[in-house]
């Protein structure tokens, strides 16, 4: 039996490429309130701290808290009816999330993105395959603070030393060191591998082939 049978996922350059809605939602809110846009590049770098910190990074740098949260909602709201224009899996995820369904791992997605929008997606890319989806909340503290984590091992009725996170940021690295769960850092999503070395991961991958053998390799027999 595998010690570590229960992997969990990061949603956002990870399972999804989300990047262009969100830099669509986020320059269509910025140009909005008559705000400098970015270019889909500088948006890639700003993810992953959650909407806040995202619109905290874009946002000019002399505007004032009031005008920030407006924004937030504005790019929120639009965010969430425009999540799934042109979001699509990455190459060999589904792949993936079938052969580790049928070799019985368990599933589930926690991430920094709207618990709405985790939801909805989760649904829509993988019906049935997840036992959680849990995203951002005013309730629990977002990601790099281990809470999330630790909230969803306890709905899932397990242990850090049955877990297993996959994520592809500085953030997702602290996030698991934090909540005392091994790392997988994925390459594809939204940092480049010399941004995600310093943190020291317990592995890092380049493709979803070496994804599947790292997971073998730590879930142990």
């Amino acid at each position: 039996m595998r010690k570590r049978n229960t992997i969990i996922f990061d949603m956002d350059g990870t399972l999804l490429n989300t990047l262009d809605d969100i830099a669509d939602s986020l320059n269509f809110a910025l140009e909005h309130f008559g705000y400098p846009v970015h270019t889909v590049t500088e948006i890639r770098k700003m993810i992953g701290g959650g909407a806040t910190i995202l619109i905290e990074r874009a946002a000019p740098k002399d505007l004032s808290a009031e005008k920030k949260d407006e924004l937030l909602k504005f790019f929120t709201g639009h965010y969430f009816k425009n999540a799934n224009n042109k979001t699509d899996l990455y190459d060999g995820v589904r792949p993936l999330a079938d052969r580790l369904y049928e070799e019985g791992y368990d599933m589930a997605i926690v991430s920094n993105k709207g618990d709405k929008a985790v939801k909805e997606l989760a649904d829509i890319y993988f019906p049935d395959m997840m036992k959680l989806a849990l995203g951002e909340r005013p309730d629990v503290k977002r990601k790099p603070a281990p809470d999330a984590l630790l909230l969803a091992m306890d709905l899932l009725g397990v242990t850090a030393e049955e877990c297993i996170y996959v994520g592809d940021s500085e953030v997702d690295a602290q996030f698991s060191i934090n909540a005392k769960v091994p790392c997988v850092i994925v390459t594809w999503g939204f940092r480049d591998r010399e941004e995600l070395e310093p943190m020291n991961p317990d592995a890092i991958v380049d493709t979803v082939e070496e994804l599947y053998e790292q997971i073998l390799l730590m879930g142990g027999k």
